[in-house]
């Protein structure tokens, strides 16, 4: 493993706090009007059902910096599903490791192989430290995951991109997080016409 490897996280969340809105389920993977959270990703108003658009120019520059750093992504199996594995060609070129409770052989889609990992999240990092080659892992949710990745100390970087809009339920990135001793250094700040995105180096 080269030493350049980073375990990177990222989340957007809402100005009060949630990374969903009520109700996340298959096919509505972000809760009711949880949508807006992600304005960002496709460049304005969405819905489940209907056209995307594509982001800003900015926003653009930020998701292709993540996946051309990235030789491996971690996922929550409650993620995974409730998106239905990202359709039949997810794009993301490298492995994806999935932690879960419930053994799946793996999947491939397109140019994405996904791997189910049984044995926990330092189970799923190692293999994809070894699958990343000297890239990036990256850490990209949900919310239950990556706080097992923050509470465990073993992340480098993470992203908080911030949304303005109030959705009053949902899901909490930090609910039921221990480590209070850890540490964020404010290293970049990156405006969209949709969200901040907050850039941080972890420490603890």
């Amino acid at each position: 493993m080269s030493a350049e490897t980073k375990v990177l996280a990222g989340i957007t969340m809402s100005l009060d706090g949630y990374v969903t809105g009520p109700n996340d389920r298959p096919g509505a993977g972000l809760g009711d009007n949880g949508e807006r959270l992600h304005y960002w990703v496709f460049g304005g108003p969405w819905t489940y059902d209907s056209p995307r658009g594509e982001p800003a120019a900015v926003d653009q520059a930020y998701l292709d910096d993540a996946f051309t750093s990235a030789g491996a992504w971690i996922v929550g199996r409650t993620m995974h599903d409730l998106v239905d594995g990202w359709g039949d060609d997810p794009g993301f070129g490298v492995p994806v490791f999935v932690v879960t409770h419930r053994a799946h052989e793996p999947v491939v889609k397109g140019d994405t192989t996904f791997e189910f990992v049984t044995g926990g999240i330092a189970d799923a990092l190692a293999r994809a430290r070894t699958a990343a080659g000297g890239k990036n892992v990256i850490v990209m949710g949900g919310a239950d995951v990556l706080r097992q990745y923050l509470d465990a100390g073993l992340v480098d970087e993470l992203t908080l991109t911030i949304a303005p809009v109030l959705l009053g339920a949902g899901k909490r990135l930090f609910d039921g997080l221990a480590r209070t001793d850890l540490a964020f250094e404010r290293f970049a700040v990156v405006e969209s016409p949709f969200a901040t995105h907050l850039r941080f180096r972890v420490r603890g």
